[in-house]
Parts: C-alpha cells; sequence; structure tokens
C-alpha cells in the first residue's frame, strides 16, 4: 500500500519542523481511523514508506548524499513499522567523518529526534561495519534484514557481498547464538506467554519467536519469506497458512496497543486492554471484552510458541548435523528415543488414542528425554485436531492417564509438555475453557490454566528430596501420603470452573466427582478430592484473615477439616496455591502463618474435638515456660509476677511466648517504661520484623503510629492492639520493607524506632503522607465494600474492609475509628495486588461490641472517606 496522495503532498510542502510535526499528526489520526477499515499489513507497510520518505527528503536536504547511504535495518529494514516503533538505520559513510560532516549528521539526526521518533542509528564506514557484526550477533541479525533508503546501490550490493563473504556468524554459530538468545528471554518472562501483562514480542510465543525463525531460515537457506520453509519440506501448507494468520493478530493487537499508549510500547498492561479490546472490535463492555481479547491472544501466542519449537527442532537437525551424535534406542514397539527427545516410529500410532498418553508416561518414566520430537509434535498436532470427541471418552485413555498420574514423575515434565501442547485440552474439556482465561483479582499474575500448572510444579517439588531444604514440613507430609495422586487431581480441579460464574469451589467439586466416577476412583476418592477442591481456600483465609492464636478461631477450623489426612493434603494444596498466584507475593510471613495453623489444628484434633484445650491451661503453659527463661536472666519471681498482673488474660493468648519473653524482657529491664518502650526485632519473628510499643496510652496513638509507619513505606501486615489493666498500650506490629524482605538494616531499623518514638514524645504533631499513588488499573476499579459483623466475643466487633490499596490507606482508616472514639485490638492487614484486605477487631467507648447505629455510622464514615475525591 502506497502513501495516499494526501500526504505526498503534505509532504511536499514541508520545510520546517513544525510542518513535519503537522505532517505526523495527520498520519496518525488516519492509521487510527484506518485501522478498523485497512488490513494492518497495509497500514504497517505505509508507515513505513511515510518514513522512507520523510528520511528521504531530509536526507537530500542536509546533502547527506555527498557522505554515505542510508540503509534501513530491523524491522524497519522489513518494511514494517508500527505506529510508534523504532526506526534503525545505518549510515553507510565513505570514509570516517570529519568535525564538519559530523555536525551534518548530528543535524539531522537532532531533527529526527525533535519529530519526536524512535531513532536508532549508527554511523559507519563498510570496514567497522563488517567489524561491527563479527562482534555483535544483534547487529548481524539486524543486518539480515536491510535494505536502501537512498543512496549509492552499487555500495549498498557491495555491502551485501561482503556480509554474506564474511566468515564470522556461519550458520551453525548464528543458530545457536538465537537459540540461546530465545531460551534467556524465555526465562526473564518466567517460561510462559500466560502472564496477564503479556509483551508482545518477548514474551513466548510472541513477534520476537516468530522472527527468530525467520532469521535463522534467511541465515541457512537465503529464504526471504516464510513461504520458501514449505519448499524446503520445514512447514506444511496448513502450518505456513497459520503461522501467516498468528503473525496477523499480533500484528492487530501491537497495532492496536500502540495507538491505545499513544507512545511505543509492547506489554498489554491492564490500563490498555480495555481500550485496545475495544479497537480491535471486542467491545466496550469492560471485563468481558478484555477477556475476548485476552483468550485469543494467549491461544495464538502458544500456537506460535509450539510451531517455533518444532521449527527451531527441524533447524537443529540440519544445522547443527556435524555437533551432534544423536543415540537412538528403543523404548518399545512405538516409540523411541533420539538424544534427549521421543519420537514415534509409526505415524499410524495415535489412530490408538490411547498412545497419546502413553507418549507422555515414557517422559515420565525416561527423565532424561527433555523434549518431543519434531515430527511427533506435528503428527500430535493433527491428531488434537481431528479429534471427534474428547481423550477421556476412551477408556484406555482413562487407564493410561490415572497411570500416568500415579506414575511418581508423571507430574513433573511430562505434565507439563501435556499442558504446552494442548493434550490437557484435548482430554478435559472443562481444561478447554481455562486455556488463556483470565483473572480480575489483581492478585494472580498467570490465566487461570497457567496458574493451575505451576501450582502442580509446585506440589511436584514437594515429592522430590531436595524440598527437604524449602519446605521440610511438606516434605515430611508428602512422603507419608498412601496416594498423592488424590493431591494432583485435586491441583487440577481446584481453579477449573472460574470464568463460568457462581462459585468456583462448589462447581469444581462437582466436575471433580463426574471426573472420579468416570475414570472408576471410589466413591471415598471421589468424595476426597471434591471436599478438597471445594475447600481449598479455606486454610489460607483463616491464616490471613483470622487470628489464629485464638482457640475458638483454630476449634471452628479443626471442626470444618475434620480429620489429619484432610488437614495434611488441604495444606499442601494451600501452599502450591498460594506460590502459584504471584511470584512477588509469597513470603515467610505467611509462610509462617500457613504452618502455624496447621501445627494448631494437628494439636486440636489430635486431642479431640471434643476436648478442646481449656483457655486457662494454655494461659498456665505459657507463663510457665515464659518465667523460666526470665528467671534465667536474671529477673526475680516478684518482678515478672507484678508486671503480670497488671496484663490482661488476652495478652497471653494473642502472642507466642517467643513474644511474650522478648517483650517482657524489655519492659523488666527499662528504667523508666513511662518514657515509652520501642523495639524492633533484629531478626525476623514469624516471618516478620516485629515492630514493639510499649508506653502509657495516648488519644488516637494507633492512628499515629499506623501513619509514622506508612511513612517510613513499611508495609503492615498484621497488628495486635491492646491495653494493660492501668492503662499502658501494648501495640505489637508485623512489618516488611517495600520488596517483601524483613527490616535487616540496623540504620533502617534505628530510623523505624526513632520516628515512633517522636509519636510517643510529640502526641499532638501531625503528620503528612505523599499523595503518590500512580494511576494503574483502569479496566479493574475497586467499589469499596465495608463489612461490619458480630465478633467470636461477645464484646467485640469484626469490621472487614476491601478497598483499593492507597498510601495513607490505614491512617485514612484508623482516623475513622478514632473520630467515633472506636478502640481497635486486632488488625489483620492484608494487600492483594492493588487490593487491601483489611481485618479490625474493634468495640465502641465502652469497650462494648458496635450497636446497629454505631455499626451504620462506622460503615458510611469510612465508604464516605473512600469515595472522597479529596483523599
Amino acid at each position: 500500500m502506497a502513501i495516499t496522495k494526501k500526504f505526498t503532498q503534505l509532504l511536499a510542502k514541508c520545510e520546517q519542523l513544525d510542518d513535519y510535526k503537522h505532517l505526523l499528526e495527520q498520519f496518525y489520526l488516519w492509521l487510527e481511523e484506518q485501522f478498523s477499515h485497512q488490513p494492518v499489513e497495509r497500514l504497517v507497510k505505509a508507515r513505513a514508506q511515510l518514513i522512507d520518505a520523510i528520511l528521504s527528503r531530509l536526507y537530500h536536504q542536509y546533502q547527506l548524499q555527498a557522505h554515505g547511504d542510508l540503509i534501513a535495518i530491523g524491522g524497519y529494514g522489513r518494511g514494517e513499522l508500527h505506529p510508534f516503533s523504532d526506526i534503525d538505520f545505518l549510515l553507510l559513510v565513505n570514509k570516517e567523518p570529519d568535525k564538519e560532516t559530523q555536525e551534518i549528521i548530528s543535524q539531522f539526526v537532532t531533527f529526527l529526534w525533535d519529530l519526536r521518533l524512535d531513532i536508532g542509528h549508527s554511523v559507519r564506514t563498510l570496514k567497522q561495519t563488517i567489524e561491527q557484526k563479527k562482534q555483535d550477533v544483534n547487529f548481524a541479525t539486524s543486518l539480515l534484514e536491510s535494505r536502501l533508503i537512498c543512496g549509492d546501490h552499487e555500495n549498498y550490493q557491495k555491502l551485501q557481498k561482503k556480509l554474506i563473504e564474511t566468515s564470522a556468524w556461519k550458520s551453525d554459530a548464528f543458530f545457536i547464538a538465537k537459540r540461546d538468545e530465545q531460551e534467556l528471554r524465555h526465562k526473564k518472562c518466567h517460561g510462559t506467554a500466560y502472564n496477564l501483562e503479556p509483551n508482545l514480542k518477548e514474551n513466548p510465543g510472541g513477534l520476537r519467536d516468530v522472527q527468530t525463525i525467520i532469521w535463522v531460515a534467511k541465515k541457512h537457506f537465503r529464504s526471504e519469506t516464510l513461504e520458501e520453509l514449505v519448499e524446503h519440506g520445514y512447514l506444511t501448507f496448513e502450518e505456513h497458512q497459520e503461522l501467516l494468520e498468528c503473525i496477523v493478530n499480533l500484528w492487530n493487537i501491537r497495532f492496536a496497543l500502540h495507538l491505545a499508549a499513544g507512545r511505543m510500547e509492547n506489554r498489554l498492561l491492564f490500563d490498555y486492554q480495555p481500550i485496545a479490546a475495544n479497537l480491535l472490535g471486542f467491545g466496550d463492555d469492560g471485563r468481558a471484552a478484555v477477556e475476548r481479547m485476552m483468550k485469543r491472544l494467549f491461544r495464538i501466542m502458544g500456537r506460535v510458541r509450539e510451531l517455533n519449537q518444532m521449527l527451531l527442532s527441524y533447524f537443529e537437525q540440519s544445522i547443527l548435523t556435524g555437533h551432534v551424535n544423536y543415540k537412538i534406542s528403543d523404548i518399545n514397539n512405538d516409540f523411541e528415543q533420539i538424544g534427549h527427545q521421543i519420537r514415534v516410529k509409526d505415524p499410524q500410532v495415535f489412530f490408538h488414542r490411547e498412545k497419546i498418553i502413553e507418549l507422555f508416561w515414557h517422559i515420565a518414566d525416561n527423565p532424561q528425554i527433555t523434549h518431543i520430537y519434531p515430527s511427533t509434535i506435528r503428527l500430535l498436532r493433527q491428531v488434537r485436531r481431528r479429534l471427534l470427541g474428547d481423550l477421556q471418552d476412551y477408556s484406555l485413555c482413562r487407564t493410561m492417564l490415572l497411570k500416568l498420574i500415579a506414575h511418581p514423575n508423571g507430574m513433573g515434565r511430562a505434565f507439563t509438555l501435556m499442558h504446552k501442547h494442548g493434550i490437557l485440552s484435548a482430554y478435559l474439556p472443562n481444561w478447554r475453557n481455562i486455556v488463556g482465561q483470565m483473572q480480575f483479582d489483581l492478585f494472580h499474575a498467570y490465566t487461570v490454566d497457567e496458574h493451575t500448572h505451576r501450582l502442580i510444579q509446585n506440589l511436584y517439588h514437594y515429592f522430590q528430596p531436595e524440598c527437604v531444604n524449602t519446605f521440610p514440613l511438606c516434605r515430611e507430609i508428602v512422603i507419608r501420603m498412601e496416594k498423592p495422586e488424590l493431591l494432583y487431581l485435586a491441583g487440577i480441579f481446584h481453579d477449573i470452573a472460574k470464568g463460568r460464574g457462581g462459585d468456583h469451589s462448589e462447581l469444581g467439586a462437582v466436575d471433580a466427582r463426574e471426573f472420579a466416577k468416570l475414570h472408576g476412583l471410589t466413591t471415598f476418592e471421589g468424595k476426597f478430592i471434591a471436599w478438597l477442591v471445594e475447600n481449598h481456600l479455606l486454610m489460607s483465609v483463616t491464616a490471613q484473615r483470622k487470628d489464629i492464636n485464638d482457640p475458638d478461631v483454630i476449634a471452628e477450623f479443626a471442626a470444618k477439616v475434620k480429620n489429619e489426612k484432610q488437614l495434611d493434603y488441604l495444606y499442601c494444596l494451600t501452599l502450591a496455591d498460594i506460590r502459584a498466584t504471584n511470584d512477588n507475593l509469597w513470603n515467610d510471613w505467611k509462610s509462617t502463618l500457613l504452618r502455624d495453623l496447621y501445627l494448631h489444628t494437628q494439636r486440636a484434633l489430635r486431642r479431640g474435638l471434643e476436648n478442646p484445650m481449656d483457655l486457662r491451661d494454655q494461659i498456665r503453659d505459657k507463663k510457665d515456660q515464659v518465667k523460666q527463661r526470665l528467671l534465667n536472666l536474671g529477673f526475680a519471681e516478684e518482678q515478672i509476677d507484678a508486671l503480670w498482673l497488671r496484663f490482661k488474660p488476652d495478652y497471653f493468648t494473642r502472642f507466642t511466648s517467643q513474644m511474650i519473653a522478648w517483650q517482657c524482657e524489655h519492659i523488666l529491664a527499662a528504667k523508666d517504661p513511662s518514657k515509652g518502650i520501642v523495639l524492633l526485632s533484629g531478626k525476623p519473628i514469624n516471618g516478620g520484623s516485629q515492630v514493639f510499643v510499649y508506653c502509657p496510652d495516648q488519644a488516637n496513638l494507633v492512628a499515629r503510629l499506623v501513619a509514622v509507619l506508612g511513612a517510613k513505606k513499611a508495609n503492615i501486615l498484621h497488628a495486635q492492639i491492646m491495653n494493660t489493666k492501668d492503662g499502658y498500650a501494648i501495640d505489637n506490629f508485623v512489618i516488611l520493607e517495600q520488596n517483601g524482605d524483613p527490616v535487616t538494616s540496623q540504620s533502617r531499623a534505628s530510623s523505624i524506632k526513632k520516628s515512633i518514638q517522636q509519636v510517643i514524645d510529640e502526641p499532638h504533631k501531625k503528620l503528612r503522607l505523599k499523595k503518590d499513588r500512580k494511576k494503574r488499573f483502569k479496566g479493574f476499579n475497586i467499589k469499596p465494600r465495608v463489612i461490619v459483623s458480630p465478633h467470636g466475643r461477645k464484646d467485640r466487633t469484626l469490621v472487614e474492609i476491601q478497598v483499593v490499596d492507597i498510601p495513607g490507606l490505614l491512617t485514612k482508616i484508623t482516623d475513622v475509628f478514632s473520630s467515633l472514639a472506636l478502640h481497635i485490638h486486632a488488625a489483620r492487614i492484608t494487600t492483594i495486588g492493588e487490593r487491601a484486605e483489611d481485618f479490625f477487631v474493634v468495640s465502641n467507648a465502652d469497650y462494648n461490641a458496635l450497636t446497629e447505629q454505631e455499626a451504620g455510622d462506622l460503615k458510611t464514615r469510612l465508604l464516605e472517606k473512600f469515595n472522597s475525591e479529596n483523599d
């Protein structure tokens, strides 16, 4: 597609910078207008042609023809430019530029920068270009796609001849470099295309994977188009058409992303997804439109990644024939091993559908097999598309799948390859529904299917010996499991009903029971898997939202879990689930919470639910342990007893023995506790840094402590707030740094303690927080929710708050509590993505549960605060 007459005429009139700016503004408007009418291929070529025309005009305007030739390289060299793609070119000069020539070139480039074009340029002689090519494979790659914009055609041909004659980066070395580069790139993307904010170029299955195929083909076969790979026998006609279709789809989405962002952008961020979906014709109905677009994108990227792997494997066989001596060994009558790959012997073998599953069983049974041979991938793709039903419809497939899941290595690499090559989708119809399924909770970093795949890999890790160093309790549990396959099946089904509407846990439990019945599992096994699926959130919710040091909480949780077997399986499933959601959200604090809940519940179950531990016995036991530690430190028993007489029973139930000993040691050693005691644990305690404040109670003390910790950019995970009988505040916070680590720097700890001490010493001083929240996740607006409900204690009320997290949020909340004269007794702070889920145990001014009127006032005031435009 040639640029229109309108832009040709506008360009002819361009003389000043503003003229060129006006031209580009008009062109960008035209691109956006034409996007819904013209094929994207024409539009990307039209922009390249316009840039050609602009550069040619400026090339002659600055009289660069006297100094060298202008050569497009990289994507621009292919004649493809998305709305804001970078423009790479080489100025091939006849000789080393003198000062005057350098000034001319500088003016030329500066003019392009002033046009706000994203320019990547180099100025080199022929000799320098060849030398740079030898040293830099990326530069060598960009030269593969070069074309002359303007200049001496003979000089350009001379360059092309020299590039071909240069011995550096022969086919084998170039292939190895590009393959290694791709593996590193995939690793940086955590090995998956299914990030919820995917990079359209860099992610596995993105445009860079397509370009890698093209680069290798150009280098080895001197091919200019993908179509020539069909002639060479590497692609079938159908695969070539599929790859072209995938490229066009990726181009469309990238084009829409550039228009949505208004700049060069490759990450499809949440902010841009609704705009891009609308531009692409998926509708303007918010999440539904985004979901439709992203499902298509993820499935396209999966197809590209599979084709990329197949082609690179074929290339490896052709290009590295002299480097690798593939050993061939029989596995059985149907399969053989070639190097680290598995291959079918007979192309008709998958006519027997159970052989598809058997392929993966052999991968599990032969740990040295890491990949599937390219011709076998092609067969899998063909069979997968020709299936008239689901693989689970075949009884022999069902038998083979259960055999695979029961294999010690079945859920490792074999399961990963089943997921990667679409065999799980071909087996389970409900799995197909979650492939590429978005999750709109700002918590998960991956699509539902990829999250589930990662959960299974976490479970598999627990069964490996090295797990004893990282997750010792999980390792201890799994080695005594009689049927690990029940745990794996619960993992497969735990989120399989997401996106259907309704409670995904309940719907997934129904699916699990149907699967168990179809596959001949016992009634008990089916119920057991279904129970795990239905309750897979129970443990994480209890640990993160409730006070697990409260015996009533443990008794309630234990009653739901019922027995140790279900507790064991649920603990492992919960750990694997949380760790598979987002790589940045797992920390020692969460690990400690879950471990403590497990151990408390295990003791409760062993004691018997009908024989709960008496609260007085628990307090007595803790006091005995702590007193002995304090006596060993030299404190007198009379001192200890006198201090404890001032404490309420709650103090001994909410804190562990370790925490009580740490706090009391410093209180007893203080010369004048009335001036306040501020402690920050030098080492993490229970997975987080503990901040302990002990001082005469003050008005709004909790609100001011929260504010100062916020000002110090500490993340508050948990808070215990209480008073002694004689009016001293006992406030304990669990904090982490912004990166999720405990506070380890001594200077950082001193700074935090100093700021807290100032709050105690200057109760009337106001703290100010900067309003620096970034405006992100526009398509994921979270409506504030405040739920006020009864607490386990009759004199307490539970307040649950769900709202977008912002700097100073806790300060705003505690300000409202203070204005209503409410007492905060405990707090559990949870931040999930950009959503805060905070729980507070409060009482009114008279230390009673809130009345209906007080609860209504609190809810109204909080919602007003959250919805206020001024906040």
